[in-house]
């Protein structure tokens, strides 16, 4: 199996529009005929399958193109964002040892890497570092397939029926950008791409293409609900949020604003997608929004007496590290969770964000839906430091003109005692990264 038959074998003409953005669009025929020429190259260059190529290349159709042509050559597709610092940068290709760099420059073949991966990798992407440096992790074309599948089943209706354009709204360096155009090519649609998220653009493209469903992290979400230049977004009707936690505040501004549902998912680069919402459960279950969803077919899920999620997923990423998966085949998350009395998934936040305040637990998310109560507040992350006495205290990071002692008495009047935030400190922004997660470790250094 290899991703490249999801282009090679896609149902659009040569002549029909496969790759679109907002200002232009590459056809079927031409994204083919492109993948094959850089195979071409990439064979000239003495690439062999199994060796790994580096793109680095703007956020359009030409890095799509550019994956399909190295899974074409039998290569590993290493995508690297052209957002990324050097040091990032090589970081990346110390990691992947790719025998190849491909920019808009062309093909450049590496001599340092002999390297030489399982017939089966895919690509390579990587864990998102908000609590720690990103880790590569390694994507197989079969285990890709079941990945892809696995989510379509639960939501296809007529596979007779053309779909509408997958649109995506996120980098296409990253596992979400990767997955979502794969996903739309093995659904037989086109796909729209955002070279750069800006709240105008996304309701435009949904306008000239008739976008019904499509995804978006939280933090585009919460630019759409906060730009007054954006009053509809017809005739969008589902939105499935990805890449970070949504709060159920950001659902409800997005849902009142625009009339659409929001629905969570969760997943993890290692094993996908994993839990969701199905289109009846939407129907049938509207008070249950703000949950993830239920395990897809094939998935189990337990949790363990501390609340952790452990899920056995049919399939998961090449390079799992072993140590997070137990006996019985079930992955630890590290996340917390809860199963209500209807199977449905509710996350609590994530262990390794968990604070201990002198034997109590604080779950940030709780204090920053607080926080976010107050009008004052533009953004805001609550973090554990350390504390001589305590062991570590919540502190609040807040965007906005906001006041400490108004945002004191609002947390006593709506928490206990020890989840009040022992300081509120106030910056111009908080550090995130390309999808939007903030990056905790920044904030935690940043202090005192």
């Amino acid at each position: 199996m290899n991703l490249a038959s999801l282009l090679l074998d896609h149902p659009f003409d040569d002549d029909e529009s496969l790759l679109c953005t907002l200002e232009s669009s590459v056809s079927a025929g031409e994204a083919r005929a492109g993948a094959a020429d850089i195979a071409d190259q990439l064979r000239a260059g003495g690439i062999e399958p199994g060796q790994a190529v580096a793109v680095q290349l703007p956020n359009d159709p030409s890095a799509v193109v550019a994956m399909f042509g190295a899974w074409l050559a039998g290569a590993v597709y290493v995508p690297l964002n052209p957002r990324q610092t050097n040091a990032e940068v090589v970081a990346a290709m110390d990691a992947a040892a790719p025998a190849a760099f491909l920019d808009g420059g062309g093909v450049r073949a590496l001599s340092r890497s002999d390297r030489r991966y399982d017939p089966d990798t895919a690509f390579v992407t990587w864990t998102s570092g908000t609590t720690g440096l990103p880790k590569p992790v390694l994507q197989t074309h079969s285990g890709y397939f079941e990945i892809l599948d696995r989510v379509l089943g639960t939501i296809r209706t007529d596979p007779s029926k053309r779909p509408p354009p997958n649109l995506i709204p996120v980098p296409l360096a990253l596992n979400a950008g990767i997955y979502n155009v794969l996903f739309g090519l093995r659904a037989g649609a086109a796909v729209v791409i955002m070279e750069r998220f800006a709240t105008a653009d996304f309701a435009e493209l949904v306008r000239r293409f008739e976008i019904r469903s499509t995804v978006l992290p939280p933090a585009g979400m919460t630019m759409l609900a906060d730009d007054p230049a954006v009053t509809d977004l017809a005739p969008l009707r589902y939105v499935r949020s990805i890449t970070a936690p949504l709060s159920p505040l950001a659902a409800r501004r997005f849902h009142d604003k625009f009339g659409v549902t929001v629905l969570n998912g969760y997943g993890q680069a290692e094993i996908g997608e994993v839990i969701g919402w199905t289109a009846a459960d939407a129907r049938e279950h509207p008070e249950k929004l703000g949950a993830v969803g239920r395990p897809h077919p094939g998935v189990d899920i337990e949790l363990t007496e501390e609340g952790e999620l452990l899920v056995r997923p049919p399939r998961t990423a090449a390079g799992l590290d072993a140590e997070r998966v137990d006996a019985d085949g079930f992955v630890h998350t590290g996340d917390l969770a809860r199963v209500d009395d209807d199977g449905f998934v509710w996350i609590e936040g994530r262990i390794s964000d968990v604070i201990n305040r002198g034997g109590n637990k604080v779950f940030p998310d709780h204090v920053e839906e607080v926080l976010r109560l107050s009008p004052s507040v533009l953004d805001v992350a609550v973090v554990g430091v350390a504390d001589e006495r305590l062991g570590e205290v919540p502190v609040a990071f807040v965007v906005g003109e906001a006041d400490a002692a108004a945002l004191d008495a609002l947390c006593r009047e709506h928490l206990v005692p020890y989840k009040v935030p022992a300081e509120f400190r106030f910056v111009e922004s908080l550090p995130r990264n390309d999808v939007g997660k903030v990056l905790r470790r920044e904030l935690i250094a940043s202090y005192p």
